[in-house]
């Protein structure tokens, strides 16, 4: 068990965010964390970091938090860096503080045994390089050059003074920061927000092969789906793990929740049964014991809960675009996009009903597409024209969060200044289908969260019921609930649609079309995502994030050959000695399995999990898992021995 945390309660002034919260990290998970907004996901981070203490430290419950050992936890706090004069390269050469210090010592004791030959000096040595080898500082460089480049930036960027990068990129930075320094538990908190496709896809390569823990809060799917191993879920003040992905904490709780149903349903008619059959019989003498006994059956009776609904609020709204367009809705033909300089030139057609998903690389002209097309900047060259009867509505998640208003004017009076001529039903009815029901309607401007500015600003665009959306970034800010509400709607929706996303799940879902923005040109695909992205991998398409400069060669680890001039030589003592330490590793390594499996079956066999329904699953993944880890161990034993036996 790498850390743990039992029975927190975590509150602010009189408000519980957390309540009982039991939460693990075994070994090297990579964990997710997940929940409706405010359910207290970002709170258990704080928690994890230590910025938080629990509530109930005080009391007489058997709660803490235990670590094994002092584990070192990164958590991506809010960017603030000291000195905004140094250059981005010493700022992130920062995290490099231990590799320095065990570089400098190598070179003193290199110099040192030149002189003098002590096994004493050879030892250190040999510890430094084995330090030097697990921070990585063989190709510190290398990495941070690497990673620099995967996200977005271009190396002499390395050299620019900090001060010079916007919020955004600074965030970056620290992200790059946090990545490089490696640590044993690390936290992150919507890491793929403001990330581009091609960054999110290396990330997630990234973490699934780091070989330390991961606690994630995503609104993600596809990222949960290709990185996590377990899922921790926040709902109604409650935690629960599921073994798996997104996608197989989905499956396991329905199959839970439907199981639970049956029971439940089972037990309620044996109920049933047994009161009606005591009702009738409960004054005949003759039937006395009997009716005792059944009035102890049901007494005795592990009451089984009927199963609470899913948190699965969210909008519901649908409407029909006011007007029908003709075939031909946009028509763009070598329409150059930029600022002061062309970022891309675009020709594409767009026809009544298309979905057509606009994605690619950041500072492309993604956004800058659509700003084009609505008229809040002009083209710099070539033409388009929408089609007879198009009426669009544009979404910009920049403008809906951060738009300048009066902060105290209220939800109600906002949407009702657009729509001076609606009715008071009326405006509440078009803001309800929003989730702004009852008294949500007076909450201020200045008091609504991201997702709640989102959620205003589209329910105020459907108002107009346009038959061509344009739509910049929608899901940014929803959680994954919400995501899932607004695709059903825009699957649902009869008009034409652009849209900007990076969520490569929502894409999937909705996109019949795609507008690559890619290294060389824009390119059109008449196809969803799936089909896409096998499209070009059969054209062994190459994405421009993969093409890495060279980095500057990386110190290499010196031998003792090195220090001594002498020639290496074959030792097959050394490579007996080594094989059999590796099947020492794996008997021990197997003896920890067959223990951890016989564990997990007492688990199993435990009476009081008998209605525990997604906890037995759990452990049914983790026998299987344990199983097949025992097949692989078997296996690289037998191939250890079958090479001891060659030598």
């Amino acid at each position: 068990m790498r850390y743990q945390i039992k029975h927190a309660v975590v509150k602010y002034a009189a408000d519980t965010i957390l309540e009982d919260v039991n939460f693990e990290i075994r070994d090297n998970e990579k964990v997710a964390v997940i929940g409706r907004n405010g359910c207290g996901k970002t709170t258990l981070l704080k928690l994890i970091a230590g910025d938080i203490e629990m509530s109930n430290l005080d009391s007489d419950e058997a709660c803490g938090i235990i670590a094994a050992g002092t584990p070192n936890i990164g958590f991506l706090r809010q960017v603030s860096f000291e000195d905004t004069e140094i250059s981005v390269e010493d700022e992130i050469l920062k995290v490099f503080a231990l590799i320095f210090e065990c570089e400098k010592e190598m070179e003193a004791l290199t110099e040192q045994m030149k002189q003098d030959e002590d096994e004493r000096l050879l030892k250190r040595y040999a510890a430094c390089a084995q330090q030097m080898e697990a921070l990585r500082g063989y190709s510190y460089r290398t990495d941070m050059e690497t990673m620099f480049q995967k996200f977005g930036f271009a190396l002499e960027d390395l050299k620019r003074p900090m001060g010079t990068f916007s919020g955004g990129q600074q965030t970056k930075i620290a992200f790059i920061k946090l990545l490089l320094s490696r640590p044993d538990i690390m936290l992150l908190d919507e890491p793929t927000n403001h990330l581009d496709m091609p960054t999110i896809e290396w990330l997630e390569g990234y973490l699934k092969s780091y070989d330390k823990a991961v606690v994630i809060v995503s609104h993600d799917r596809m990222f949960l789906d290709k990185v996590i191993d377990v899922t921790y879920e926040i709902e109604y003040g409650n935690i629960k793990r599921y073994a798996g992905n997104y996608t197989a904490y989905l499956r396991q709780k329905e199959e839970a929740a439907v199981k639970q149903q049956k029971d439940y349903e089972e037990q309620q008619a044996e109920i049933k049964r047994l009161t009606e059959w005591i009702e009738k019989w409960k004054n005949t003498p003759t039937k006395v014991a009997a009716t005792r006994s059944k009035r102890k059956a049901i007494e005795h009776m592990v009451k089984i809960e009927k199963p609470r609904r899913f948190d699965t609020k969210a909008f519901q709204a649908q409407f029909t675009p006011r007007i029908t367009s003709y075939t031909d809705v946009l028509t763009t033909k070598k329409l150059q996009i930029g600022y002061e300089e062309v970022l891309s030139t675009v020709s594409f057609q767009v026809k009544k009903g298309e979905r057509i998903a606009v994605i690619g690389a950041n500072g492309k002209g993604k956004s800058t597409l659509l700003k084009t097309i609505v008229g809040q900047i002009p083209a710099m060259g070539g033409n388009f024209q929408f089609g007879q009867d198009v009426e669009w509505g544009y979404f910009d998640q920049h403008s809906a969060v951060e738009r300048n208003v009066d902060p105290q004017i209220t939800v109600l009076e906002d949407f009702w200044n657009e729509y001076p001529a609606l009715k008071e039903v009326e405006v509440r009815q078009a803001l309800g289908s929003f989730l702004f029901t009852q008294d949500e309607v007076y909450k201020e401007l200045g008091q609504l969260s991201g997702g709640e500015k989102v959620r205003l600003a589209l329910c105020k665009m459907f108002k107009k019921r346009p038959n061509f959306l344009i739509l910049d970034e929608p899901t940014n800010h929803m959680d994954l609930v919400g995501k899932d509400a607004l695709g059903k709607m825009l699957e649902n929706y009869t008009g034409t649609l652009l849209f900007v996303s990076h969520d490569r799940y929502f894409i999937k879902e909705i996109a019949t079309g795609i507008l690559a923005f890619e290294e060389d040109e824009v390119r059109f695909y008449p196809c969803g995502y799936e089909e896409y992205v096998e499209q070009k991998q059969k054209n062994s398409f190459i994405n421009p994030h993969e093409k890495v400069a060279p980095a500057k060669m990386a110190l290499k680890a010196p031998t003792l050959n090195d220090v001594f001039d002498k020639k290496t030589y074959y030792n097959p003592g050394k490579i007996e000695a080594r094989l059999k330490k590796q099947l020492e590793k794996y008997e021990k390594q197997l003896a920890e399995s067959e223990e951890r499996l016989a564990e997990l079956k007492l688990q199993q066999m435990d009476p009081e999990l008998a209605l525990d329904y997604t906890k037995l699953m759990e452990l049914e993944e983790l026998i299987n898992k344990e199983e097949q880890n025992q097949e692989s161990l078997l296996e690289r034993m037998y191939e250890v021995e079958l090479e001891l036996n060659e030598g």
